[in-house]
């Protein structure tokens, strides 16, 4: 059985429980991280730690009181550790890292409940996010622009990867409505600029430019980040820059980027399709490149998981999309 680091312990998966009067709960008050693994490596993982207390410090939440970042970079290692009987052999490590911000001051004499902020950190296989995007990389998303808008940095810093993410799921709600498949949510900001999809940042190719939007109102993903740095490497231009819908319709190529998948096409927007309608070549290059830094097949590990998928309720909504019934 898989264990999770609870607050300084390592408990049963099913037994790492924050409580209802939990601070969580009541405002979605956790600043949180995920990351991945490559042949069993982490990828930088120093980087999302750093970026998780670069937000609990923006929020107020005292995580370095409570564990430096060291010592939390080791309880990932011990996790991990701890973890590896548990999965097969081709298995690649994700971990999520909550940290809350505690009970609610009214609620702190309830008897037996821990006070103070909690940390926990999961690991459980990367297969189970990815299930199902294999063939993605073959017939690329549909980005569906929805009604719904991006936060802008002048309400809440999106910078701060935090849980308080109620508009992701209404976007996805919102095009889970749409006819067809592979519907992934593009938002837009309020100044109508492409921002942003719901867990994932996005680009565009146009004429052997990669072009990803300026980073004001969007979560500047590591995967991002690292997009950047395989295109300097490999003397590809990249900039940022405002986006609008215009811009992506007459691309040659679109992408997105996560940590779970990497990269992964994007081919048409709200239906119509973008450059050849399939994984371009600026887009193709780069993914190899990530993976020959990392030592893996990334599109054919991903496709090799989804010959074996999970049984599990389809209708369940997803980080990046909501099924509907």
């Amino acid at each position: 059985m898989r264990k999770v680091f609870f607050n300084g312990k390592f408990v049963d998966e099913s037994e790492a429980k924050i409580s209802i009067y939990d601070s969580a709960l009541m405002f979605g008050d956790t600043v949180f991280e995920m990351t991945r693994s490559f042949n069993k490596k982490q990828f930088k993982l120093r980087e999302h730690l750093e970026r998780l207390y670069a937000s609990a410090k923006y929020l107020h939440i005292p995580l370095e009181d409570a564990m430096t970042i060291d010592e939390m970079e080791e309880a990932v290692y011990r996790t991990i550790e701890i973890n590896e009987p548990c999965f097969e052999a081709d298995d690649e490590h994700r971990i999520m890292i909550d940290v809350t911000r505690g009970l609610l001051s009214i609620y702190e004499d309830v008897v037996g409940t821990h006070t103070g902020i909690n940390i926990v950190i999961a690991d459980f296989p990367l297969r189970w996010t990815v299930e199902e995007m294999g063939k993605l990389f073959d017939t690329g998303i549909n980005a569906v622009i929805p009604s719904q808008r991006a936060i802008p940095a002048s309400l809440i810093d999106p910078k701060v990867k935090n849980r308080s993410r109620i508009h992701y799921l209404m976007a996805n709600i919102e095009v889970g409505s749409v006819e067809g498949d592979n519907n992934w949510a593009l938002l837009l900001d309020t100044d109508n600029f492409i921002a942003e999809g719901t867990g994932d940042n996005f680009f565009i190719v146009k004429n052997g430019e990669v072009i990803t939007p300026e980073p004001r109102n969007i979560l500047r993903g590591i995967s991002r980040g690292y997009i950047m740095e395989l295109c300097k490497e490999l003397q590809i231009p990249c900039l940022e820059k405002n986006l609008d819908v215009y811009d992506v319709v007459n691309a040659d190529e679109a992408f997105m980027s996560g940590t779970p998948f990497c990269m992964l096409p994007v081919t048409s927007i709200n239906g119509q399709k973008i450059g050849t309608g399939a994984m371009g070549g600026v887009t193709s290059t780069l993914l190899e490149a990530w993976g020959e830094k990392v030592g893996v097949d990334i599109e054919g590990q991903i496709k090799e998981w989804n010959k074996r998928p999970r049984k599990h309720s389809a209708d369940a909504p997803s980080p990046y999309s909501f099924k509907r019934k």
